[in-house]
């Protein structure tokens, strides 16, 4: 596992999965330009980006980092991402161990995870992302933070580790939530109102506490600057589950003006507070829907000290028309987290949350049917588990269908439903991005069996068996076809 963000670009260099580009481009608009046509161009074109120099600027601009299967595989310490959920889904599984060797080997695993995780943070005393320290000169300028869209606000921060403690329990959250520039010393903290640093403000604000503090981190090791988007449950600290991906727990050191540990590898650490009476307006900002978010009161974010590295890397990703670089940031998260839906729901088989679907906008999910009304339950058991509340679509179809094939997931779900009958249209919490929601994070949401029906679901007539080859068939075929000159 790579320590910091130099030696993850330095592997990708060294595997041929980076472009160092030496020619002056600009960070308002070009950078995501190029980054654009690179994310939905052919892959073997697809590449991590260090522009070394940005007009204008000393800081070299990282992007792309997370931009394929492979990289985004590197970085959380895989070759696959599938032995994402092999890892943890050996790890929870709950089955009682079959004699006394598979009683240690499942004791070994859970000891080797707590290890990775310890009693608590791994400090020191002295760190590289404070090589370099600005308190009363510390300027938001000094930065090169992406201009994106022309449609956009201002400028963004866009991939942040946003470390608060809840002012009450003091339990660390730590989101990725983007941030516009309104000067030099202020941002807005765009937290919607489903994510943990949203619940912070709230508890604050009844509190009566003045401030929140806060530091917006960038940069680290691959591992806790991806655990910043993980849809974590409430009080589990994201920072937890990077060194369980890490094999050892990160390292934090005292931030330099605010109450608040922060990563000792980091690039750079803007450290603040958040007002949780103060709102400005925010936006428009050209997001990962592929549309711009209109203009919202959020939070303000006063920076007390900035703090970095003498040779710092400014990370940074663009969303916006699918796909782009966070389709495989969502992809590590659905692979990820199958294990965790498999605890509650066991009778998944697996799950695809398409990039144009947006993540949460389509959810397809194949399941072993074994009883009527099962691809029912399962629907109003995912909208159950945590944000996959927001999921505005859910399609459920047999075992034997591959989720990860769009083509036969569309050919079973459209001719596998009758709508009248096949169909839950309903209405609860959806993502607050979702623009064609009547009101704001509130609308309808459609829950699609595409499984074959059972008798005692309505359907009298016999269900047809699919169209399949003879399997001695097509063993024949296989031995003839080098001498069929078919390729």
């Amino acid at each position: 596992m790579d320590k910091d963000l130099h030696a993850f670009v330095d592997r990708l260099q060294a595997a041929g999965q980076l472009a160092r580009i030496t020619t002056p481009v600009s960070r308002d608009l070009e950078i995501t330009e190029i980054t654009d046509r690179l994310s939905k161009g052919p892959a073997e074109s697809n590449r991590a980006l260090l522009f070394e120099h940005v007009t204008g600027f000393e800081l070299p601009v990282a992007i792309n980092l997370f931009g394929s299967a492979q990289r985004m595989a590197w970085a959380l310490g895989v070759d696959d991402l599938d032995e994402l959920a092999d890892r943890l889904g050996a790890l929870l599984d709950l089955r009682l161990p079959q004699g006394l060797g598979g009683m240690l080997s499942r004791g070994q695993d859970l000891l080797n995870a707590l290890r990775s995780i310890g009693l608590g943070p791994s400090k020191v005393r002295s760190a590289p992302v404070q090589e370099v320290v600005e308190k009363d000169a510390a300027s938001l300028d000094s930065l090169p933070i992406l201009t994106c869209w022309p449609g956009d606000g201002g400028r963004y921060i866009t991939l942040p580790q946003v470390i608060t403690r809840d002012p009450e329990t003091r339990v660390r959250n730590v989101g990725m939530y983007r941030l516009q520039v309104v000067d030099g010393r202020r941002l807005l903290m765009h937290w919607q109102r489903h994510k943990g640093g949203a619940e912070h403000e709230r508890v604050a604000r009844t509190t009566q506490k003045p401030t929140i503090p806060a530091a917006i981190v960038l940069g680290g090791d691959p591992a806790s600057m991806w655990c910043a988007s993980a849809p974590l449950p409430p009080n589990v600290d994201e920072y937890l589950l990077a060194g369980w991906l890490r094999g050892k727990p990160v390292e934090f050191v005292e931030a330099v003006s605010i109450p608040l540990e922060v990563p000792a590898q980091a690039e750079i650490v803007i450290e603040g507070y958040v007002d949780p009476n103060e709102h400005l307006p925010e936006g428009p900002f050209g997001d990962h829907t592929g549309y711009y978010t209109p203009v919202e009161p959020f939070p303000v974010f006063h920076v007390t000290a900035i703090t970095r590295r003498r040779d710092a890397i400014y990370p940074t990703t663009v969303v916006g028309i699918p796909p782009m670089e966070d389709a495989w940031i969502g992809k590590a998260t659905e692979r990820l987290f199958l294990p965790l839906m498999r605890l509650f729901l066991p009778e998944i088989i697996d799950v695809h949350m398409p990039p144009a679907g947006a993540f949460h906008n389509l959810v397809l999910v194949s399941i072993r049917k074994r009883y009527p009304g099962h691809a029912r339950k399962v629907i109003y058991g995912l909208w159950g588990l945590g944000l996959l509340m927001l999921a505005k679509a859910i399609v459920v179809v047999d075992e034997w269908v591959d989720v990860q094939n769009l083509n036969q997931t569309a050919w079973q779900a459209l001719g596998n439903v009758d709508w009248a009958r096949d169909s839950i249209v309903t209405q609860g919490p959806v993502d607050e991005l979702d623009h064609a929601a009547a009101q704001p994070a509130y609308g309808g949401k459609i829950g699609i069996d595409a499984t074959a029906k059972l008798p005692e679901e309505g359907h009298a007539r016999p269900w047809p068996q699919p169209v399949a080859m003879a399997p001695e068939v097509k063993a024949r075929v296989d031995e003839l076809w080098k001498t069929l000159g078919l390729g």
